[in-house]
């Protein structure tokens, strides 16, 4: 009975022992995941903004309050890729200006790597686009390297430098620098008296040019954003380039709020992390020790008697 006992502690133990790196590298890295079914609203303020207003046919002046609401399309969730609906709408609070610009945006990434995937009807204000880069998050575990990161406004991916690491309410993150060169958004018409051309009269076609600096602080386990920060410069110019105003240009940043939310989701993913790749491995590697040395035990007791 004795050796029976020692076979079945040896059998178990070295089972646990498997286990244990099958779950570090296999079953952990397949259940850490960016979700499909995400839902979520970020906020972000950009102080002393300016844009040109449709309505009042001027440059205005005033305090921005961003939203930016997230949901996932379940239904087009498949293997790797979860596909993302975002809409972001701009108010100007100061001047009690709502809706000054209303953009959405659908996008499918890997939810392993956070790298574009083009499928689906991937778009930016139902025009079709082409994804490269990271899409909403980077990978897991990253590393003080430059990602491309896609940029929406421009509709291309640029290069994001690592420059740092940063405190964000207690939590470690990377710091990442995107710069946006002047890139050319889209074609539209103005009112020449609006853009200062003297010797026309009714609208001249224009064409609107964006640059801009973003900043990303990532958590590096779960490569979730935790904070963000974007400069935007946007200018229309008339096409023999003579005369141009601005079409908007501000600083956002998101709000203490919405920081505190990511920093939140960030931490208790990388404790799920922690867990799922070190603990539970570990444990099961400690456990599965102990019972080999327990089976090796009692099977040498078992032949000696």
């Amino acid at each position: 009975m004795r050796r029976v006992v020692g076979v079945v502690l040896l059998a178990v133990g070295a089972f646990l022992i498997v286990l244990a790196p099958l779950v570090r590298f296999q079953i952990g890295g397949s259940l850490i995941a960016a979700p499909a079914a995400q839902y979520g609203i970020s906020k972000l303020t950009a102080e002393g903004a300016q844009y040109f207003s449709a309505r009042d046919l001027k440059v205005m002046t005033g305090d921005l309050g961003i939203t930016v609401t997230t949901r996932g399309d379940v239904s087009q969730a498949q293997g790797d890729r979860v596909v993302w609906d975002e809409v972001t709408s701009v108010n100007d609070v100061t001047n009690e200006n709502p809706m000054i610009a209303l953009n959405e945006r659908r996008s499918a990434f890997n939810k392993y790597t956070g790298e574009g995937v083009n499928c689906c009807a991937v778009n930016i204000d139902k025009k079709p686009s082409k994804l490269e880069g990271q899409i909403y998050k980077f990978p897991f575990d990253v590393e003080k390297t430059t990602y491309k990161v896609f940029n929406a406004t421009a509709g291309m991916a640029f290069d994001a430098k690592f420059v740092g690491e940063e405190n964000v309410n207690g939590l470690t993150a990377y710091k990442f620098e995107q710069i946006a060169p002047s890139t050319k958004t889209e074609t539209r018409t103005a009112p020449a008296s609006i853009m200062g051309v003297a010797d026309t009269t009714g609208d001249v076609q224009v064409d609107r040019f964006y640059e801009g600096k973003n900043t990303y602080w990532i958590e590096p386990t779960t490569g979730s954003p935790v904070k963000q920060e974007q400069q935007r410069h946007d200018v229309l110019k008339t096409q023999d380039g003579a005369h141009s105003i601005i079409a908007f240009a501000a600083t956002a940043k998101m709000t203490p709020e919405t920081v505190n939310e990511l920093v939140e989701n960030a931490t208790e993913g990388k404790s799920q992390i922690t867990m799922l790749k070190v603990t539970i491995p570990l444990v099961l590697l400690l456990v599965g020790a102990l019972l080999l040395v327990a089976g090796f035990v009692v099977t040498r007791g078992g032949g000696r008697s």
